[in-house]
């Protein structure tokens, strides 16, 4: 159809737009375990700040379906977009699905998200995340944040930390919020709420059931909990839509346009939150497909900067 047409190309054009800044080297990098996936780049502040008094500290979780051929450096000039609106930054890299060796020259050659994404497992697509690997990383590398983040960028207030993430990120941003509602038995979990101000997740993959329904990415999230029988034994260890209320402050940005991650996905646990008695904010963009929240010269990518500046200060 010409609609469908016109969609497909606008999706494209944005998903070009996303990619065609060069990477941003941060500032430094810290380690939080020794695998070489589990290390945090940071980036210092720098421009305007705001209200005054040491920055916040945005904690970024890179998308790519959990899997090993994105890796945080696509996102690095929305980190440094972040750190020249005055907040100090901390991108997160950790253990994704498939062979990380050379998955930086295949990312500009072959997409998970988006064009990529059509694949199937058996056509080429890698195997998304590791069970439990990812989740692993994602939990020691928050624990580890506060210590390593006062060394690396000591001109940031560590009690001012908000998550932000994007699509398979913004998962990992929800989940990382609720690791105190997980089950008694979980090893990553905390006996109390994390210490965040809260969480901005961008086009999350936030409800597996729904996600699982529509075949996002590929069929990535029953990979990540490891296929069939995997699926109904992790959702309740990692599925965010089933971890609520966090009473933690939740915004979701979302795209109306969104090919890839589609706007029934955030809207389900943004309901899913509501039936457990917590409001979680939707920003809805109109016209606005999956990879403009991340690109800096987009005006949704502004909108998710005022978000974050929201609940940082």
């Amino acid at each position: 159809m010409p609609d469908d047409a016109a969609a497909a190309r606008a999706a494209a054009e944005e998903e070009s737009s996303a990619f065609s800044h060069p990477a941003v080297d941060p500032d430094t990098t810290a380690a939080y375990g020794d695998h070489p996936d589990q290390v945090i780049d940071f980036y210092a502040p720098h421009g305007e700040r705001g209200p005054g008094g040491p920055a916040p500290l945005i904690v970024v979780l890179h998308g790519g379906a959990w899997r090993a051929r994105y890796d945080r450096r696509h996102i690095s000039p929305f980190a440094d977009f972040l750190a020249r609106r005055g907040f100090g930054v901390a991108s997160v890299e950790y253990r994704r699905g498939g062979d990380s060796e050379g998955q930086g020259e295949r990312q500009r050659e072959g997409r998970d998200e988006g064009r990529g994404e059509s694949q199937g497992e058996g056509e080429g697509v890698p195997v998304a995340g590791r069970w439990p690997d990812t989740f692993d990383d994602v939990a020691a590398a928050l624990d580890a944040l506060p210590a390593l983040a006062r060394e690396a960028l000591p001109q940031t207030d560590p009690r001012r930390i908000v998550v932000t993430g994007h699509s398979a990120g913004g998962h990992l941003a929800l989940w990382a919020a609720a690791r105190h509602l997980l089950p008694a038995d979980a090893p990553w979990r905390l006996d109390r709420p994390a210490p965040l101000r809260g969480v901005v997740a961008l086009a999350p993959i936030a409800d597996f059931a729904v996600a699982d329904k529509l075949d996002v990415c590929a069929g990535a999230c029953r990979q990540l909990l490891g296929g069939d029988e995997g699926f109904t034994e992790h959702r309740p260890y990692a599925d965010p839509a089933l971890l609520l209320p966090t009473g933690i402050a939740t915004t979701l940005v979302q795209g109306r346009a969104d090919l890839v991650v589609p706007q029934a996905v955030a809207e389900s646990y943004a309901d899913a939150a509501a039936k457990a008695g917590e409001v979680v904010g939707l920003t809805l963009l109109e016209d606005v497909g999956h990879f403009p929240l991340i690109d800096p010269v987009a005006d949704a990518c502004a909108v998710v900067g005022e978000e974050i500046a929201q609940l940082a200060w």
